[in-house]
């Protein structure tokens, strides 16, 4: 698949129509929505097909925040990080797409680096999540944060985490269709934690709350996702690419 097709579902529901800061609901937000320093946030509306707030993106990206879209931010990414982004957003905007129920407790975060308007390479986790839904209980609006966090640790690995009533369901999703083939989910990482701590399958189980039969799959799927051996070799490849710290 070519590297321009990723992102193509998710871009049609999106448009370049920056927010009118000075309107009323600009206001509302503004006055209602905190945000954390070096923190950029939105809100897109697929109803009105624009977005409808935005706040400290130059402090972000070096851009003022009244000239923010939605297709803006998501061509930001950096290129070496575009295609994965793209591609989980499609993944994301599907399953929201395709549910009614709940969605406002939806929502998914990814570790990335997007572009400043000086050329630099910025380090963020991104959190998306349903801002709003219609009657029907379809997905009306979104809302983003950016915060930038000097710290994160980059290797090969794409880290992502999904929230939500059917968490396991989206993340199952997104683990079998990702073209990405190094992405690894927050839950994931955890497992591998736990079992360089020396865990097993149900003391994991135990402490996710999951079945440890889902456990043993989960783990057996990571080996072959990472290609590695075993577990040893798993959590070698997990220290090396700072999934976990390499000091437990």
């Amino acid at each position: 698949m070519a590297s321009e097709e990723f992102g193509k579902y998710s871009k049609e529901f999106i448009s370049d129509i920056t927010a009118d800061l000075s309107s009323k609901q600009a206001n509302f937000y503004k006055n209602v929505i905190f945000k954390y320093p070096l923190e950029g946030v939105y809100i897109y509306s697929f109803e009105e097909g624009k977005m409808i707030y935005a706040d400290g993106w130059e402090d972000v990206v070096g851009i003022p925040s009244n000239e923010i879209s939605m297709l803006g931010i998501v061509n930001m990414t950096c290129p070496r990080f575009a295609p994965f982004v793209h591609d989980i957003n499609d993944k994301a905007l599907k399953f929201l797409h395709s549910n009614k129920s709940n969605l406002t407790q939806y929502s998914f975060t990814i570790e990335t680096k997007i572009m400043h308007q000086n050329g630099s390479e910025i380090p963020v986790v991104a959190k998306v999540k349903v801002h709003e839904t219609f009657l029907d209980g379809s997905l009306k609006s979104i809302m983003g944060r950016f915060q930038v966090d000097f710290g994160l640790k980059f290797g090969k690995i794409m880290r992502y985490a999904a929230y939500g009533p059917e968490k396991e369901k989206f993340e199952m999703d997104l683990n079998t269709n990702l073209f990405y083939p190094y992405q690894i989910s927050q839950q994931e990482a955890d497992i591998i934690l736990l079992l360089s701590k020396g865990h097993n399958y149900e003391e994991i189980s135990d402490e996710l709350h999951q079945d440890a039969v889902n456990i043993e799959k989960r783990v057996n799927d990571l080996v072959k996702r990472f290609e590695v051996k075993n577990e040893t070799h798993l959590i070698a490849f997990a220290i090396e690419n700072n999934l976990i710290d390499s000091r437990i």
